[in-house]
């Protein structure tokens, strides 16, 4: 009986010394955008390539296209340019090596062009002098030229999404960047003969309903209305 009671209180004593936040701490759900994707044999391929933008509408754009294609995205946010340009070649081997592309949806500018400070604090306050844009638009011309360059040279037909607005109130960014941003983009999606899939105009005009208030990320209605433009952008391109 003794050595139960002594048991007990081992027991009880352990608990005890488990941090609080532990105790209460749930797995958090993963993300179904992040779900590897088994090919059904004969649809084509589809990869998407975005920030958390494209993370928002790729679900959708599954439930959307499913019997019609094999929808993918690397398991992660894309981020900036300076990441794409270490990371794209993994990128493209998403769902094995080898495996050839139909149709390549992709997008990068938001983390871009937003602000971090002078101790690499991110989404800093663009009005403070020590501030600075992740990749200023120079830098995003040239990295951007060249992740397109590399994503023609694939031989999948490729769509350029440009880059959705930044509302009022959002932190770390500044109103009217998406603007400057997509304006680079444009010229080099007009040199490359490369499509744009124009969800920043889609966004912009509903922005009160699909946008989250102060927020570059959008409402679940929102992302709805995003994923519905996304494949039915991508479609058409399968059907060639």
């Amino acid at each position: 009986m003794i050595k139960f009671s002594l048991l007990l209180c081992c027991l009880y004593t352990a608990f005890l010394t488990v941090p609080a936040n532990a105790q209460t701490k749930t797995a958090k759900k993963p993300n179904p955008a992040m779900a590897k994707v088994e090919d059904v044999a004969g649809l084509p391929r589809v990869l998407l390539i975005g920030d958390s933008i494209s993370i928002g509408y790729t679900v959708g754009v599954r439930e959307l296209l499913a019997g019609k294609a094999n929808v993918h995205r690397p398991l992660t946010n894309c981020g900036p340019t300076s990441r794409g340009l270490a990371s794209l070649d993994d990128w493209l081997k998403t769902g094995g090596e080898g495996k050839k592309w139909d149709v390549i949806h992709f997008n990068w500018g938001l983390h871009d062009l937003k602000y971090l400070g002078a101790d690499g604090k991110n989404l800093a306050d663009p009005a403070d002098k020590n501030s600075k844009q992740q990749i200023p638009p120079a830098d995003y011309e040239k990295n951007l030229r060249t992740l397109a360059e590399n994503l023609k040279a694939t031989g999948a037909k490729v769509i350029w999404r440009n880059t959705t607005p930044v509302p009022p109130g959002a932190a770390g960014r500044v109103v009217g960047d998406s603007v400057k941003y997509n304006d680079i983009a444009a010229k080099i999606m007009k040199d490359l003969d490369i499509p744009t899939h124009d969800l920043f105009t889609i966004s912009k005009e509903k922005m009160d309903v699909m946008m989250r208030p102060a927020n570059v990320h959008f409402t679940p209605e929102g992302n709805k209305i995003l994923s519905k433009s996304v494949a039915e952008v991508i479609m058409p391109m399968l059907e060639q």
